[in-house]
């Protein structure tokens, strides 16, 4: 079997070296091009199966032939594209995806973190990887999780069942931090701040699936993520931009159906206009709640806020964590005070819940078979039991 080819486009005489050492001990075949133009025609007439495309080089940048590139690829043939930049700031790194990088990275930079990018753009399926018109259709599903209140896990159910759907179910799945301010996805999947995030999603106007895949983390899951804000100064420009133009929060919600059989979003308590549309594009309403008084107190608020809304009662339903842990209040109790039936129950393991999420490793990932995980890959089955036998809604 043929080695695999690596075109290198850099005109840093020691980065040509660097990368051809490392690569060759890596078993892979390597070509050099030392402008963006002669990595132009090299991308053409040496077919290799992946790039490294440095960004600032005479005669044409990393940018330009980048798009030469991509313009010339025939019949669904993309090979894979990594962009070397000496930038860390959050726009330089989008600017090479916009341009049809697949990802980037910093010089100077580990060949370990290096080797593990193009290996994990390699595995993906590279060069043979479908024009975006040819894939399978998805489900298309978007669902929010909203807490009754703070603290009852909603987070933690989240990303765990965005995991249980990923990597138990094999649904194409992703996961979207919608706490603007202080999202916690990053934090508890150990994810750094130099990433993009749904500041960069809102804010690009030529926005489409194939950038949106980019600007979304892979996690190890099988997750993909759309971060939360770096920042809560930049939680600012995702609502402004909502408030001047919803239509960029359903141009980015639709194209996410289009991608991803689950699309699911991690809420904050407030209902505001950002909150009120992310409601109104949602299939379902998952409120998470806990069985105690104050908890139930908000859950009724929120039934009515829900109902006042015109919301159908079947797309609000009602998730009861912790839900064998002892308050005095059992689940017959909570129904009866909340006029209706808890939709589905999620179990009390608080110490492995909090242990893994200050980890980094969320339960579903580091403790599989634990109590806690059964529950929610049982949740993440009875909803895709429930969505997959559902005619998929015609959508712009």
């Amino acid at each position: 079997m043929a080695a695999t080819k690596v075109l290198v486009v850099d005109d840093d005489l020691n980065i040509q070296r660097v990368l051809v050492f490392t690569l060759k001990q890596e078993g892979y075949e390597v070509v050099i091009a030392s402008d963006g133009a002669a990595g132009v025609e090299m991308a053409a007439s040496e077919a290799p199966d992946l790039i490294l495309m440095d960004v600032a080089m005479p005669k044409l940048d990393g940018y330009a032939a980048t798009q030469q590139i991509r313009g010339a690829e025939q019949g669904g043939h993309r090979v894979p594209i990594i962009m070397l930049t000496a930038e860390a700031e959050v726009e330089e790194r989008v600017k090479g995806l916009r341009a049809g990088a697949d990802d980037d990275i910093v010089k100077p930079f580990h060949p370990l973190e290096l080797m593990a990018k193009i290996k994990a753009l390699l595995s993906r399926g590279g060069p043979s990887r479908p024009a975006t018109g040819g894939e399978q259709p998805t489900l298309g599903r978007l669902a929010v999780f909203y807490g009754a209140k703070g603290g009852v896990g909603t987070t933690t159910i989240a990303i765990n069942t965005a995991i249980g759907l990923a990597r138990e179910i094999g649904r194409k799945t992703a996961l979207i931090d919608a706490n603007l301010q202080f999202g916690d996805l990053r934090v508890f999947m150990d994810l750094a701040l130099d990433t993009a995030s749904i500041v960069n999603a809102v804010s690009e106007p030529d926005l489409d699936v194939d950038l949106l895949r980019k600007l979304m983390v892979h996690h190890h899951s099988g997750v993909d993520l759309l971060l939360a804000p770096p920042s809560p100064e930049a939680a600012d420009l995702v609502v402004e931009r909502q408030r001047s133009d919803p239509d960029s929060l359903s141009k980015l919600l639709g194209l996410a159906r289009r991608a991803y059989d689950y699309t699911l979003i991690d809420m904050v308590k407030t209902i505001d206009d950002f909150n009120l549309q992310l409601f109104d594009e949602a299939d379902v309403i998952f409120v998470v709640m806990t069985a105690d008084l104050s908890c139930l107190k908000n859950v009724r608020l929120v039934l009515e806020t829900m109902g006042s809304l015109g919301y159908e009662r079947s797309k609000v339903q009602l998730v009861l964590n912790r839900s064998n842990a002892y308050t005095g209040i059992n689940v017959n109790n909570a129904e009866s005070a909340l006029g209706r039936q808890i939709d589905y129950q999620i179990i009390n393991e608080y110490r492995g819940a909090i242990s893994a999420l200050n980890s980094g490793e969320p339960i579903m990932s580091s403790r599989p078979d634990a109590p806690l995980a059964r529950s929610i890959i049982d949740f993440a089955r009875a909803m895709d039991a429930e969505f997959a036998a559902e005619p998929v809604a015609a959508r712009t």
